[in-house]
């Protein structure tokens, strides 16, 4: 049959795309906090047959025939979401964690409400209400901040809560590396009456295996995606938790139907299956393990850096990621570094810190993480050797130049591409890392046709 074709045989070019991919990350270390490798089972539901199906609505209530499996599925994805996170209803529908919250604030607030979150330099995302955003477009948001050792500033959200009387209170980060303190965002969200929204996308996996506290008892509604930690397909999800009920009993309709009607039309049912088997993954005791180590391997590449004197951003972690400071090696630096590592076959990214001297674009740090490292099997032992090769990688860059200025600026991006070309060192530590990934296969076994 046509369909059963090799892809090798029915479009060479795409299968190259996707063998050239698996070789950069089988000899490469993957380091971006929010990246993770799925297994071949969530693999082969996200490339099922469920892919061809319409299914509007929500399931058992639908606006199309032909849905006796599509809902079977969605029922087993939804209860398993609700068991692991200990939540009484589970929107999985969210085609990722964007939608997701922009759908609790068609649930929560009407457009002008005042709404808080933390700011985007200090680590917060986009969708917590920053300018750029439709949510900072669309509500007066007003951000909060960390305070000078890198942890979230409870005396200043509450200040704020108090002073302007936020409908929807954002508790939840991209780049915060130190654990959330549910419980302190719950108890100023009650004085002001404020929904509290805990965004977990991050911290997901943390959660379900006992390594970061949850947000369930504290927050009245949780959003996440279900790739990162959680090691599931790209998507989203919303729970609605028993305080958000009691604060709202109509919560959960609310939430459903914001996310449809109300932002999107079908769900991708194939992706929906992929959550369903990452979910049952996630309920097994080997994921407790996976995520404990995650959280050991983050502390030890941590330690790693710092004894090797480089400056992370509250001087640890608590989770799954680390954010480097570099501004002890000249601001807006971030660029250059996150070039060199790569050169080196480790992806990370650049990043912003808590007060960036320099810009967004060219910001001074870099935010590195272990999902994907755990998930191939590497330890503490492993997080030091990658630890030393970070640190002589970032004091090898630290003679290149940046600019204030926009002209000069472009040319010293151009002499640092031509050094980083000639550079010698980073060519052999490249070979280390090669070795290094090589012992740690991401999908032994597998074959791609």
């Amino acid at each position: 049959m046509v369909w059963m074709q090799k892809l090798s045989e029915k479009d060479i070019d795409i299968f190259n795309t996707i063998k050239n991919e698996l070789k950069r990350e089988e000899e490469g270390l993957e380091m971006i906090p929010s990246e993770n490798n799925i297994s071949p089972a969530v693999m082969q539901a996200m490339g099922s047959i469920f892919n061809n199906k319409y299914s509007e609505g929500y399931s058992h209530k639908r606006y199309y025939g032909g849905q006796e499996f599509v809902d079977k599925m969605e029922d087993i994805a939804v209860e398993r979401a609700k068991k692991l996170f200990g939540t009484p209803h589970a929107n999985i529908q969210p085609y990722s964690g964007s939608p997701a919250n922009l759908a609790v604030y068609l649930a929560c607030c009407e457009p002008g409400d005042t709404i808080m979150g933390l700011n985007l330099e200090d680590g917060g995302h986009l969708t917590h209400g920053f300018k750029v955003s439709a949510t900072g477009k669309f509500y007066n948001s007003i951000s909060y901040h960390l305070t000078a050792e890198g942890y979230t500033d409870l005396d200043e959200v509450r200040r704020l809560a108090r002073e302007h009387k936020p409908k929807l209170i954002w508790c939840g980060a991209t780049a915060y590396p130190r654990e959330i303190p549910f419980k302190e965002f719950a108890e100023i969200a009650t004085e002001v009456g404020a929904y509290l929204a805990a965004d977990i996308a991050h911290i997901a996996g943390l959660v379900i295996g006992g390594v970061h506290v949850s947000p369930s008892e504290f927050a009245d509604v949780i959003t996440t995606t279900t790739h990162k930690t959680l090691r599931g397909p790209r998507g989203g999800m919303i729970l609605v938790t028993n305080k958000g009920l009691l604060k709202d009993k109509d919560l959960a309709k609310k939430i459903d139907g914001a996310v449809f009607p109300g932002l999107q039309g079908g769900p991708h049912d194939h992706i929906n299956a992929g959550k369903a088997v990452a979910f049952g993954e996630a309920l097994k005791p080997e994921f407790k393990e996976y995520a404990k180590q995650i959280v050991l391997n983050s502390k030890a590449l941590a330690q790693g850096l710092m004894d090797n004197d480089i400056k992370l951003i509250s001087n640890g972690t608590d989770n799954h990621l680390c954010l480097i400071d570099l501004t002890p090696f000249g601001n807006g630096k971030g660029l250059f570094v996150q070039e060199a590592l790569d050169e080196a076959g480790i992806t990370v990214n650049k990043n912003t810190i808590p007060k960036e001297p320099f810009s967004p674009f060219y910001p001074s740090g870099i935010r590195l993480g272990t999902p994907s490292l755990t998930t191939r099997g590497m330890k503490e032992n492993e997080m030091l050797q990658i630890a030393n090769i970070i640190s002589e990688i970032i004091k090898l860059v630290a003679v290149q130049e940046m600019s204030d200025d926009k002209e000069e600026r472009m040319q010293k991006i151009k002499e640092f591409n031509l050094w980083l070309k000639e550079n010698t060192r980073i060519k052999e530590l490249r070979e280390e890392v090669k070795t290094l990934a090589t012992s740690f296969p991401i999908y032994l076994g597998y074959v791609l046709e």
